[in-house]
């Protein structure tokens, strides 16, 4: 393997692996969001759902 193949194979796996740590880092940090907006009221409408056509 040359020179050059070995760098750009080093540098490779820098950024792949280098960005899968980065982002077990950032999940790790802060795992959920919190500014989301509060959720709406749940219904259970079973029956009013539209009618499943077979064409």
């Amino acid at each position: 393997m040359s020179g050059a193949a070995t760098v750009l194979l080093v540098l490779a796996l820098v950024i792949v692996w280098g960005g899968l740590v980065l982002s077990i880092v950032a999940i790790s940090r802060k795992p959920e969001r919190t500014d989301y907006p509060a959720g709406g009221v749940d219904d259970d409408r079973e029956g009013d759902a539209p009618g499943i056509r077979d064409t």
